[in-house]
């Protein structure tokens, strides 16, 4: 139900409005002059002025409205129409601009309607975009699970701190997610930098971290500053910190310690104001253990601990954040917003996401591309989500018309789309998952490419580079 407020000084239209806006199912309230509009005017989603109201105008109740509340929808009505009066009521703010006429109930009704919806989809796209542009933490992490919410409040607290923090969770969970809250509620002026530790040859890391001088090793034919220096008075998201070759360890350690850095081959060193904030998905205790990773380090970094829950510990967050997905992903496409059916909301509710957030963004992509409608039904989801098809009996005659290669081909396409989706994509970890060689999972899945399964691009997999593939 919308509230609107109606302007006019005739009482015959006030009534006639009244009542047909509240048979519509809206709430109304009406004002007869320019004064008891300002007056009643608050939180109304829509605004229908007259444009002549005695000797007074409704343009200035349309200034009066979009002064006070801008999101604010307005129809401005006549019955002396002129393309003067529209274009200028236009140019003021109006959504519309109605001729009062004898077969004007309709008109008026869907102008309404429009109007309305107008405003909603403005709310939303107000919405998404803090989201996508990660105005605040409460925006960009959604959620309303008690799980996610200890996180945002932990987050709320720790941010303004200079302490390094660490943060623990499994792959897709959100955990660069978490660093840019931190970094954007921590006041720092700086530049927010990240880095995968895991990503970088060995060779180059330290040079990439700390920065070198001209001359340093065969190749630095200039001095380059390193991601400490780029991040100064910032956030250097160190994310796989696990993946940090053992013998640079020491260094990291003596930067974090001492707020001060040494690119390769110079002399002396260089006082940095960057906070870290580093991540990992392993068991940094274990590494220790193992003696994969430096205890001094360890401790160095886990100052502040942040872990990000994976999504079967924040059940209620699933249908939430499938519906942020599919806004984002029907923004991008340019089509209207798209809503997920019961059937296919139940059978997300019912899916284990090994692949966490990730997985589940990745499936809501496919399924707004796929979506035919405003609806995304199940046919739009992974095999894994749809309805099972009736299994094979271990006893018994096959069914009429069976065919052993289409029942293989359908097993093997579902299984090669759960790989994907829990890889987030990546082809080589996918292969991996399966038992399978990249050589071989790219032959089966060029087999099954006419067949709707989705795979990121070779880019990811190293080995697909290689010319003998």
């Amino acid at each position: 139900m919308s509230r609107i407020l109606v302007v006019d000084d005739d009482e015959s239209i006030r009534y006639f409005l009244e009542i047909l806006l509240k048979d519509a199912g809206h709430s109304v309230d009406t004002a007869g002059s320019e004064a008891q509009a300002r007056e009643r005017f608050s939180d109304h989603e829509l605004v229908i002025t007259d444009l002549k109201l005695g000797r007074e105008s409704g343009l200035n109740v349309l200034r009066h409205v979009k002064a006070t509340r801008a999101k604010t929808e307005v129809i401005v009505m006549t019955a002396y129409a002129t393309t003067e009066a529209a274009i200028q009521a236009t140019k003021l703010g109006a959504h519309d601009f109605v001729t009062k006429s004898a077969k004007w109930r309709d008109e008026l009704l869907l102008r309404v309607a429009k109007a309305l919806e107008r405003q909603s989809l403005a709310q939303d796209v107000a919405t998404l975009r803090a989201e996508l542009e990660g105005r605040s933490h409460r925006d960009g992490l959604v959620g309303r699970s008690a799980a996610i919410q200890a996180v945002k409040a932990l987050i709320e607290k720790v941010a303004p701190t200079r302490s390094t923090v660490l943060i623990l969770g499994e792959s897709g969970t959100g955990k660069e997610l978490v660093a840019r809250a931190l970094h954007a509620h921590s006041g720092r002026t700086g530049p927010f930098v990240p880095i995968n530790c895991g990503a970088i040859p060995e060779g180059l890391i330290e040079s990439e971290l700390f920065g070198h001088v001209k001359g340093a090793f065969t190749g630095a034919a200039a001095s380059k500053a390193g991601l400490f220096q780029a991040a100064r008075g910032g956030t250097l998201f160190l994310d796989e910190i696990a993946e940090l070759p053992l013998q640079l360890q020491p260094k990291l350690l003596r930067a974090l310690q001492e707020r001060r850095v040494r690119p390769i081959g110079a002399t002396e060193d260089e006082e940095v104001d960057t906070r870290v904030v580093a991540a990992t998905n392993r068991d940094l205790v274990e590494e220790v253990a193992a003696n994969r990773f430096r205890e001094d380090l360890y401790y160095r970094l886990n100052v502040i601990q942040v872990r990000v829950p994976p999504l079967r510990e924040r059940r209620e967050d699933v249908v939430l954040l499938a519906e942020y997905f599919l806004r984002r992903f029907a923004a991008e496409q340019g089509r209207p917003d798209l809503a997920l059916s019961r059937e296919a909301r139940r059978r997300l509710d019912d899916y284990n996401f090994a692949g966490n957030v990730r997985e589940l963004q990745n499936l809501m992509e496919r399924a707004a591309a796929l979506a035919d409608g405003p609806e995304v039904t199940v046919d739009a989801l992974p095999s894994q989500l749809r309805p099972p098809t009736a299994p094979l009996q271990k006893e018994g005659q096959l069914p009429p018309g069976f065919s052993l290669e289409a029942h293989l081909s359908t097993l093997e396409q579902e299984l090669i789309e759960r790989a994907l989706l829990q890889a987030s994509g990546v082809k080589k970890n996918a292969a991996a998952l399966l038992g399978l060689t990249f050589r071989q999972f790219r032959h089966r899945l060029k087999k099954l490419s006419e067949q709707g399964v989705d795979s990121a691009d070779d880019a990811d997999d190293p080995e697909a580079q290689s010319p003998a593939i």
